[in-house]
């Protein structure tokens, strides 16, 4: 029996929608889920030792500095010494010995709490907000800058442990700081609807930490703004009558235009039809409230605009850098000091993986000329 028109029309009305739902979904929906590599092999490698791992994940196989972690233990591996069509092999550089078979993530946030992975010493701290205690790690320092407050926020679906590589750069300059967490993270409450804004109600969560650093003796804050956490912070300096204490901002693949991250990671990535795209997009703002035309640092820049410091890998696939290198230049006409550096070959958010030490030489750099006292 052939359907009647009527019935294609509403099969592909009602496919459309629920495709539409379903890739809003994976934007909105909160995830907290890893997935698992397996040891294949430890294996000796003259005065130390080298691990091969399953790859099937694609930050497996990147190249640069990253982390391996699984219950009870972690290990920090170095580039790739071999690789074959499902595996590849690292030099341990530090931590525990896994065991073969055991399952093992592959990241490049680091594996555990500051303590434990950097040798720092820090406390759990509870955050007030709006909708509840939100869980902190607060990693003390002293010099003649403490009263600037380091407030690293990480992006979507993340953890507090992803803002933390440059940790040990900022307590060298001995400056405070603070990972935090915000709504829908682990721990920390939910929103009300039980969905990511993506920095439209977020950045009240940044607002209440930057309230927190106050109350505890910071006169200015730096802003670290992880993927969309840099969004995040952008809507904090937009929207908060406290975004004046900000003294400079560290911006690591910023989402800085909601609509241009879904167009490249929908469209170019996925071959996804513009339509499809918009429509997304809608039901996205539908979902949510959120005016994600509006979550744009490009077109609406902020009032508050505190020296930026913008790191981007030229190989991401989530941050267009073409995107990045769009707002640093735009920063030339709204009167916004962008300084904007790019790193070959880093995916999303590792270009710290990939060249360690240029990363926190140019942090360094940036929070010393950024930070002074006036």
């Amino acid at each position: 029996m052939i359907p009647s028109a009527a019935a294609l029309v509403v099969l592909l009305v009602g496919g459309t929608f629920w495709v539409s739902w379903w890739a809003s979904s994976q934007q909105i929906v909160p995830d907290h889920g890893q997935h698992l590599e397996t040891v294949l092999a430890v294996k000796d490698a003259g005065a130390g030792k080298d691990v091969v791992v399953t790859a099937n994940t694609k930050t497996a196989r990147h190249r640069g500095t990253y982390w391996l972690s699984w219950d009870g233990g972690w290990a920090l591996m170095g580039d790739i010494v071999s690789q074959t069509a499902d595996s590849v092999e690292r030099r341990l550089l530090d931590g525990a010995l896994p065991t073969i078979g055991a399952g093992v993530y592959v990241g490049g946030a680091m594996p555990s709490d500051p303590k434990t992975t950097l040798g720092l010493d820090y406390s759990e701290v509870m955050v007030p907000t709006e909708l509840g205690p939100a869980p902190a790690w607060y990693v003390p320092a002293t010099g003649p800058d403490d009263s600037t407050w380091v407030i690293g926020v990480h992006g979507q679906n993340g953890r507090r442990k992803a803002v933390m590589p440059i940790a040990p750069v900022v307590h060298r300059l001995g400056l405070p700081m603070l990972a935090i967490t915000y709504r829908n993270d682990e721990g920390a409450p939910a929103s009300p609807d039980g969905l990511l804004h993506l920095g439209g109600s977020e950045w009240q969560d940044v607002e209440s930490a930057v309230r927190f650093a106050q109350e505890h003796g910071a006169r200015r804050v730096v802003l670290l703004g992880e993927s969309n956490g840099g969004q995040i912070v952008g809507q904090f300096l937009a929207r908060s009558p406290l975004a004046g204490m900000t003294a400079s901002i560290v911006l690591d693949a910023p989402t800085t235009s909601m609509l241009a991250v879904s167009a490249y990671v929908g469209g170019e990535q996925y071959g996804a039809p513009r339509f499809a795209v918009h429509l997304t997009d809608a039901m996205m703002g539908w979902r949510t409230g959120v005016d994600f035309e509006h979550l744009d640092l490009i077109k609406y820049p902020p009032a508050v605009k505190p020296p930026a410091l913008v790191l981007q890998g030229d190989a991401d696939t989530e941050a267009p850098a073409q995107m990045n290198r769009d707002f640093a230049e735009a920063g030339k006409t709204t009167g916004w000091q962008i300084q904007y550096e790019e790193f070959p070959g880093a995916d999303h958010v590792e270009s710290w993986n990939s060249d360690r030490q240029r990363y926190e030489n140019l942090v360094a750099d940036f929070l010393t000329r950024t930070i002074h006292t006036p």
